[in-house]
């Protein structure tokens, strides 16, 4: 659905739909996320996400940056940057969560 039919139905449905779509994804696909920024999006923003050829992705790098423009950026990439889009292996659930993290200080893979 569009985002901006989205907004509408939010609006009339009180909040509760788009809480609903905001959800996590479940704990296993986060830890498979956080794999894949870490090696993926690590190898051009740093294996600690402090920058790299790509910009720092920390807190106080993206701290201007609105959570959709995140999301826009991560699915669909940067034109004239080797930054390339995501979307053919992450959904906008994925996107936002990773752009959620990232604005918190993004986790750590987790060893078993």
């Amino acid at each position: 659905m569009p985002t901006s039919h989205r907004g509408a139905l939010c609006l009339l449905a009180g909040g509760a739909w788009c809480q609903a779509t905001d959800l996590a994804p479940p704990p296993a696909r986060q830890q498979a996320l956080v794999h894949i920024v870490r090696q993926d999006c690590g190898s051009c923003h740093g294996m600690r996400l402090k920058g790299g050829l790509g910009p720092a992705l920390t807190p106080e790098a993206l701290a201007d940056r609105p959570v959709p423009t995140l999301v826009a950026t991560i699915l669909q990439g940067r034109t004239g940057t080797p930054m390339p889009g995501w979307q053919g292996m992450l959904d906008e659930q994925d996107a936002r969560w990773i752009a959620q993290q990232l604005l918190r200080g993004f986790p750590e893979v987790k060893q078993p």
